[in-house]
């Protein structure tokens, strides 16, 4: 997330070979060119493709599909799609949780949100919690008609905003087989109801008026009000005065650590109103019986949304604490993030 506090053989096959595979039955392949540009170093142990796919409303999403360097295209094997952090991109933290998942056997793939890095849609960083939610289930369209992949054996991972995203998509798509969640937040119960459900009735309704007044401003002026996101270049230091919450997003978006230029940031600031009448995870219960693994930061100021969204999950659910981990430590932080526990969770459950 990057708001304000009050806002993953038997027979040998080289990438040539694969790409031609892919090529053939279907995969939309977007030329690879220029230089590696993750926030992370690609590792020897994969193949990475850049791809592309429509979802239901017609918008492309771009995404970073990555698979075993020794597969064998004759098998079909499960497959893992990743969310973003909430104003994150696909070339960071979902991307090293890709590559990770793909080094360690399955297809994996990191994608951007519409209207976000390197997907369509206009305006640019608009955000939509029905169509954030339906990014999910047009990834799973894609990899479900690959030809090595395993359609009955498609989990996802959703970290931070995506991490509430995921567990909404779930509930309605059952082609989702199981779902885990690191550092989640839930997106339209912290812009309605405000950090730790501290907005009163009148600072909601305040702010709904102003956000009425601002799509006037909006219309009249032929572009929506986007706030000023984090900067262009990394930076060396945390600014003085922010409070912890953004201090801590600062020091993953905006320094050396996740800095990203496409990665903004804020949204839209009309985005809010979609939110505020959209609720995630009311039906939380009925993705049982397939499996959800929560994964937080002991010290993370998120974790009462995994602790509350676990409570309301029905079994079978896990809840796994990770020592000494902050919020943004789940989202890079590899020796923190546990893989061997993502690994056996989706091979049990897939």
């Amino acid at each position: 997330m990057s708001t304000r506090s009050n806002d993953f053989s038997k027979a040998l096959i080289g990438p040539v070979a694969l790409f031609m595979l892919l090529a053939m039955t279907g995969t939309l392949l977007a030329a690879q060119a220029g230089e590696w540009d993750k926030t992370f170093d690609k590792s020897n142990k994969v193949i990475h493709e850049k791809v592309s796919y429509p979802n239901r409303y017609g918008l492309t999403l771009s995404a970073d599909l990555y698979m075993p360097k020794d597969m064998d295209p004759s098998l079909k094997y499960a497959a893992i799609l990743v969310g973003t952090p909430y104003g994150g991109v696909k070339e960071q933290g979902a991307g090293i949780y890709a590559q990770t998942m793909a080094e360690r056997g399955f297809i994996a793939m990191a994608f951007d949100e519409s209207f976000n890095g390197e997907s369509s849609g206009t305006p640019r960083h608009v955000s939509s919690p029905d169509i954030f939610v339906e990014d999910f289930s047009a990834g799973v369209d894609f990899l479900g008609t690959r030809p090595f992949v395993d359609r009955e054996r498609i989990g996802v991972i959703g970290i931070c905003g995506s991490g509430g995203f995921a567990l909404t998509a779930a509930q309605v798509d059952h082609r989702i087989k199981a779902v885990a969640t690191a550092s989640m937040y839930d997106m339209s119960r912290v812009i309605r109801k405000g950090w730790k459900d501290g907005m009163s009735p009148e600072q909601r309704s305040n702010t709904l008026d102003q956000l009425g007044e601002q799509r006037w401003t909006d219309f009249e002026k032929g572009s929506p009000l986007l706030p000023q996101g984090f900067p262009a270049e990394a930076t060396d230091a945390i600014p003085e005065g922010l409070d912890p919450i953004s201090s801590e997003f600062w020091e993953y978006y905006a320094m050396a650590r996740g800095h990203h230029p496409r990665s903004h940031g804020p949204f839209t600031q009309t985005s809010n109103m979609a939110f505020m009448n959209f609720p995630l995870m009311n039906y939380i219960k009925t993705i049982s019986p397939r499996p959800i693994l929560f994964i937080m930061g002991e010290k993370a100021h998120s974790r009462y949304f995994t602790e509350d969204a676990y409570e309301m999950a029905a079994e079978p659910k896990e809840l796994l604490i990770i020592p000494g981990a902050r919020h943004i430590d789940l989202y890079d932080r590899t020796e923190m993030i546990p893989f061997d526990r993502l690994v056996s969770f989706f091979t049990k459950n897939l």
